[in-house]
């Protein structure tokens, strides 16, 4: 998209303003990293558009080093992949990518989950109790960012209540990625059904003390997200 972008598009772009970047406390280069990681996981910017440069800067009123330095951010997330004669374009996930991903997942927030079962303080379960209920809010408003947001609470308030923070940290290196994912598999109705029902089993097993099945209803649930995901890069 952006390396077809003529002077018209530039200034279409530029008049959206969630892509322009303010001076505030947070480093310039945090400011468009931000920015572009949105827009690449809201859609707007698509698998294999050129980041040309010129016209980023154009769009968000920041230097050149800032580009590059927020570009070299999120190729550090897999978002961002540099070709060779042609530069930085968004990254095309490929569906061996995509499974080891899911593999990944499986097995650690499996094992998050039960952790979670045998060490949370009362305190963090409330959180995720709380952070049920706005993922059931989120699903039920049928808007994608909404769910994408409430289901990074959900999982964060599991993540602190395992205690475990070699599998937080390790996580926190793929989430970009296993946002975007996310966004695919929840690219049916149907999906996005079934993904709330499969979320609720987790916290029902989490609630009723049983660390086997709430591990159990994580590796279902993820396993479902990734037949979901890995049928729509297919198409």
């Amino acid at each position: 998209m952006v390396a077809l972008l003529g002077l018209s598009r530039v200034e279409q772009l530029m008049s959206e303003p969630e892509m322009r970047v303010v001076s505030v406390a947070a480093p310039v280069r945090q400011q468009v990293a931000a920015s572009f990681r949105s827009a690449i996981l809201s859609g707007r910017f698509k698998p294999g558009d050129r980041l040309g440069e010129k016209e980023l800067c154009e769009l968000t009123g920041a230097s050149r080093t800032s580009v590059r330095e927020a570009l070299r951010q999120l190729e550090t997330e897999g978002l961002v992949q540099v070709v060779p004669n042609k530069g930085p374009i968004v990254a095309v996930m490929t569906d061996e990518q995509a499974r080891n991903i899911y593999e990944v997942r499986e097995a650690l927030e499996a094992l998050a989950t039960s952790l979670f079962v045998e060490r949370a303080s009362s305190e963090e379960r409330q959180k995720l109790r709380e952070a049920l209920v706005a993922v059931t809010i989120a699903y039920e408003s049928n808007e994608v960012q909404a769910i994408l947001a409430a289901k990074d609470l959900f999982y964060s308030a599991i993540f602190l209540g395992a205690h475990n923070d070699i599998i937080s940290e390790t996580l926190k290196t793929m989430q970009a990625r296993v946002s975007l994912l996310r966004r695919v598999s929840l690219g049916s109705p149907e999906r996005a059904a079934s993904s709330l029902a499969e979320i609720q089993a987790i916290a029902k097993a989490i609630n009723e003390d049983d660390a086997e099945a709430a591990a159990k209803a994580c590796r279902e649930h993820i396993r479902n997200a990734a037949k979901a995901a890995l049928g729509h890069l297919a198409e």
